[in-house]
């Protein structure tokens, strides 16, 4: 039989198995049941921002329950109960490599200096999806409003991030316009494509040098991803969506842009916190904006990117640009909690299950430095989390903070004032907090007694 008739019996006789299993089936058993039972939610929300922030206007200077709120952070006063500011973490294998520090903030892998190509290791967010995610329609959500995804895979491969709302929206909510048989034989028809490739893959591997034989695994992990995400859905396919008010429909899908950053910003929290309402996940990513361009916010008047602003040379008008761009981060940030705490599970409000980080890989945008990385943990407290005070890893060695000083001050942001002061230390608690079965993640010391209770 020459390879073309065998990869055509091939193709019709996996079609027929599958039509088969399709249509002649036992009686559903209790045993038998492919959805895992509901589980008590623990969720998590990771929110990135790029290239830092203005350290001189940010930096919170008092440690302890009595800190003040500075500027760009005021917003968040009303949820002071709520949130925890940390000072002083970072990424000890990062240190001064400012390239790559959206891809690595929730890995922590190690990166070359001059941003070439790496093989990243997993993010925290996908370890805690295999967790809490099999209860759900989507083990994770990834989004990015600018920007890229910040999931990895256990491979090393990054997971896409959706930047249409729409898009958003459908895939969440949204009416299949074809039936449930249809779109179980278009699954069922990307299923046995995916075998053949995975077969051919295994018969050329062995033939291949190191460097084709790396680029091959790394599609095949691609393939792996498609896979899982078409057995899900193939899972899923007999349980309705979740339904919305024709009111929410409606908000939920208009069409905006970066023109009305505010809106638009709002637009995607306001879709997350649906998505979380609805449990149709418990994970979730977003990128805020690239390291490299990020659009500047018309609407405050500031037609400068951010990565522009962050390289500011010191000059006041710039600084002041970059504060009030800060500012504008952190109230879409306080709108977000601002929902999560209006919406309840019986009288929980959902902010109390779940966890968010908001925070950025780098803290100096003009010199890159990487040390003492801007970071906020909210909510979870139903996830044993206790709030209220500023975590200071600085203060016990630097005795008081100069902020007057521009250049003593960025010095902190560049080279970490202890070693331990590592943002893996954070990652560790949330991971732990999402019943992931973990001790230690990357390069963590251990998790974070000061936030939990």
């Amino acid at each position: 039989m020459s390879n073309l008739n065998l990869n055509k019996w091939q193709i019709s006789r996996r079609q027929m198995l599958r039509g088969l299993g399709a249509c002649i089936s036992l009686p559903f058993l209790d045993a038998m049941a492919t959805l895992p039972a509901p589980s008590k939610p623990k969720r998590s929300v990771f929110l990135y921002i790029p290239n830092g922030v203005n350290t001189l206007t940010w930096q919170i200077e008092k440690a302890g329950a009595d800190f003040e709120f500075t500027k760009p952070l005021a917003s968040l006063e009303r949820h002071r109960a709520d949130i925890t500011p940390i000072s002083g973490l970072h990424h000890p294998m990062v240190i001064g490599k400012h390239h790559n520090c959206e891809r690595v903030w929730l890995t922590g892998a190690n990166v070359p200096g001059d941003g070439g190509a790496f093989r990243n290791t997993v993010s925290a967010d996908q370890l805690m999806a295999e967790v809490q995610g099999n209860a759900t329609r989507f083990s994770s959500l990834e989004m990015a409003i600018e920007g890229t995804s910040l999931a990895w895979s256990k491979d090393g491969i990054q997971i896409p991030a959706e930047r249409n709302t729409q898009q958003i929206f459908n895939v969440l909510f949204g009416v299949e316009k074809d039936s449930k048989e249809t779109i179980r034989r278009r699954l069922s028809r990307r299923g046995s494509i995916l075998d053949i490739v995975a077969d051919d893959a295994k018969r050329v591997n062995n033939k291949l040098g190191s460097e084709d034989r790396s680029k091959l695994d790394e599609y095949l992990t691609a393939v792996r991803q498609v896979e899982e995400r078409t057995r899900r859905a193939d899972e899923w396919l007999n349980v309705p969506k979740p339904a919305v008010s024709a009111a929410e429909a409606a908000s939920l899908q208009r069409k905006l842009s970066m023109a009305e950053a505010g809106q638009y910003y709002r637009l995607f929290y306001d879709l997350m916190v649906m998505a979380l309402r609805t449990d149709s996940t418990r994970v979730i990513t977003c990128g805020i904006g690239s390291e490299g361009s990020t659009s500047g916010i018309p609407e405050i008047g500031i037609l400068q990117t951010r990565h522009g602003l962050s390289h500011h040379n010191g000059d006041p008008e710039q600084l002041r640009r970059l504060t009030e761009t800060d500012t504008f981060l952190i109230g879409q940030l306080s709108y977000f909690l601002d929902q999560l705490k209006a919406h309840k599970e019986g009288d929980t409000p959902l902010l109390d299950t779940t966890q968010v980080l908001w925070g950025s890989g780098m803290a100096y945008g003009h010199s890159h430095g990487n040390a003492n990385l801007p970071t906020i943990l909210a909510g979870g407290k139903a996830l044993g989390y206790k709030h209220g005070t500023h975590v200071d890893f600085n203060l016990p060695k630097i005795a008081k903070y100069d902020v007057t000083n521009a250049q003593e001050h960025y010095k902190i942001c560049s080279r970490p004032v202890d070693g331990d002061a590592r943002l893996s230390n954070l990652l560790l608690t949330m991971l732990q907090r999402a019943d992931v079965k973990v001790d230690n993640f990357q390069d963590s010391v251990g998790p974070l007694s000061q936030i939990v209770a």
